[in-house]
């Protein structure tokens, strides 16, 4: 199993080991087979998105950060698991975390969405001495369910402390039994190709309206040339 895990942050706080357990958990059901890739943001991509429309009136390939995101871009496309993961940074995911999901507003399933999504799983992450795991988780799932991916974990965990080392034991418990249970199921679902309930939705709803609408290029041509106006779907074949 191919697993890439993007990091929200440089360091490597409590977000970051939950993170880390659960694909070194998923590499041992795996019989050690699994490829594991880590990117730290900002040290591994740090341009915010400029707003200059540029993915969206050409193509992803043409926006001016792109050759610093591409290695991320193939990790993505490759990878059968996607793991994000950020700490709470007043109530929500950190900027840098947003940033990067900024540059991919054209994978949404209302634009020009990669038909590889449906075969993959994402785990998203987020961590807080106290609260605002909630809106966090949701901040970096919109972009996830958005892109297709067939199935999507959640989980958010108050740890009560700032450092790894600092967790209190019945939440350490709490943490290992939680990434021992994600990691089952990742491996019970790896292969089901689908999309999720809501990127579905949309898909058909984008689907209608270009059907009723002026076409808006390129995402009409780029549907009309997979298929997807007539009988083919990006979660078959």
């Amino acid at each position: 199993m191919k697993i890439v895990l993007i990091h929200g942050q440089n360091h490597k706080g409590s977000t970051c080991m939950i993170a880390q357990e659960l694909a070194e958990k998923i590499n041992d059901k795996t019989q050690g087979t699994s490829e594991i890739k880590e990117y730290f943001l900002p040290k591994d991509f740090d341009k915010p998105c400029m707003g200059c429309c540029t993915c969206f009136k050409e193509d992803l390939t043409k926006c001016p950060h792109y050759t610093k995101l591409e290695p991320l871009v193939t990790a993505l496309l490759e990878a059968d698991l996607i793991i994000l993961e950020s700490p709470v940074y007043v109530y929500h995911a950190t900027g840098q975390m947003m940033s990067f999901l900024d540059h991919f507003g054209t994978w949404w399933v209302v634009h020009r969405p990669k038909a590889e999504m449906c075969k993959k799983q994402a785990v998203v992450i987020a961590t807080a001495a106290g609260g605002g795991m909630k809106s966090t988780v949701k901040d970096m799932a919109d972009s996830l369910e958005m892109w297709g991916i067939s199935k999507i974990y959640k989980y958010g965990v108050g740890v009560q402390a700032v450092s790894p080392k600092e967790i209190p034991e019945r939440i350490i418990k709490k943490i290992h039994k939680k990434t021992e249970k994600l990691s089952e199921a990742v491996c019970k679902n790896a292969g089901k190709q689908k999309m999720n309930h809501r990127g579905k939705k949309w898909f058909y709803l984008m689907r209608l309206a270009q059907k009723h609408f002026p076409p808006m290029e390129p995402d009409y041509s780029y549907w009309e040339e997979k298929g997807w106006h007539k009988k083919a779907r990006p979660w078959k074949g």
